[in-house]
């Protein structure tokens, strides 16, 4: 089941809802538009799409009408988020408050929304300032994202950024280190983890992109006895983020 029909209830059908969501100022994460159709209200609502860089995906009738719950989607469907987005200065602002050096877990092209969801309650528990996500090829805070935090998503902010290299690149500038997990690296105990630190999970199949990892300052291996070679993406967020809290409390 696609994660569109996964989050019916984040679907928004018909041209006048889809601009008054834009208007009102929620956030629109990608729009389904019928190929072909460029009349006023339509150009009017790419218009806004372009503005606050919403996703534009031109399909056919038939792949709207099987999207669509109302029958009436007037050739655009929007897909909102269940919950609002933070900022990247927000989680910066939230390890301030608490006067800790950040921490903040970044996901590279995550696809799975219980990964995600998983994810996002880890980062809690362990004290995580936030989570940073991409905002193109990737999930994003859906229902089905939601159950699986079990409640964390109302109390860890996400934030989205339009190029996850290029917010790390910002970050570093400000004093933060990044750390990612992946083969080949380091043994996780034997880097130094404290300080201000973002933790880089890369994609559940291709793992971190090669850019992405060329702005990490180390590569931590995490150490494996099985017969396999890796571990669930959110797995390994969770064994890495705990490897940083028990250092952060001097143990």
């Amino acid at each position: 089941m696609s994660e569109e029909r996964n989050a019916e209830e984040n679907l928004i059908e018909g041209r006048n809802p889809v601009l008054e969501a834009f208007r009102s100022g929620r956030t629109v994460d990608k729009i389904y538009v019928l190929d072909g159709c460029m009349d006023g209200p339509i150009r009017t609502i790419l218009r806004e799409a372009k503005r606050q860089d919403t996703i534009v995906n031109f399909v056919t009738k038939s792949r709207l009408d099987q999207m669509s719950e109302t029958g009436r989607h007037q050739g655009v469907i929007a897909h909102v988020s269940s919950y609002e987005y933070a900022s990247v200065e927000d989680i910066l602002d939230r390890a301030r408050q608490k006067g800790e050096d950040p921490f903040i877990i970044f996901l590279d092209n995550l696809e799975d929304p219980h990964n995600l969801g998983a994810i996002i309650r880890t980062a809690n528990l362990v004290g995580a300032h936030g989570v940073v996500i991409p905002k193109r090829r990737a999930v994003g805070l859906t229902a089905t994202v939601a159950k699986a935090s079990a409640g964390a998503i109302s109390y860890t902010p996400v934030a989205k950024v339009t190029n996850l290299s290029k917010t790390m690149e910002a970050l570093k500038q400000e004093g933060m280190w990044f750390v990612c997990a992946d083969m080949g690296g380091t043994l996780m105990y034997d880097l130094n983890l404290t300080g201000p630190i973002g933790v880089v999970i890369g994609n559940e199949g291709n793992g971190v992109s090669d850019l992405v990892k060329k702005n990490c300052d180390f590569i931590a291996s995490i150490p494996m006895k099985g017969d396999i070679d890796s571990l669930n993406a959110s797995v390994a967020a969770g064994v890495l983020s705990y490897e940083i809290l028990r250092q952060r409390m001097g143990r």
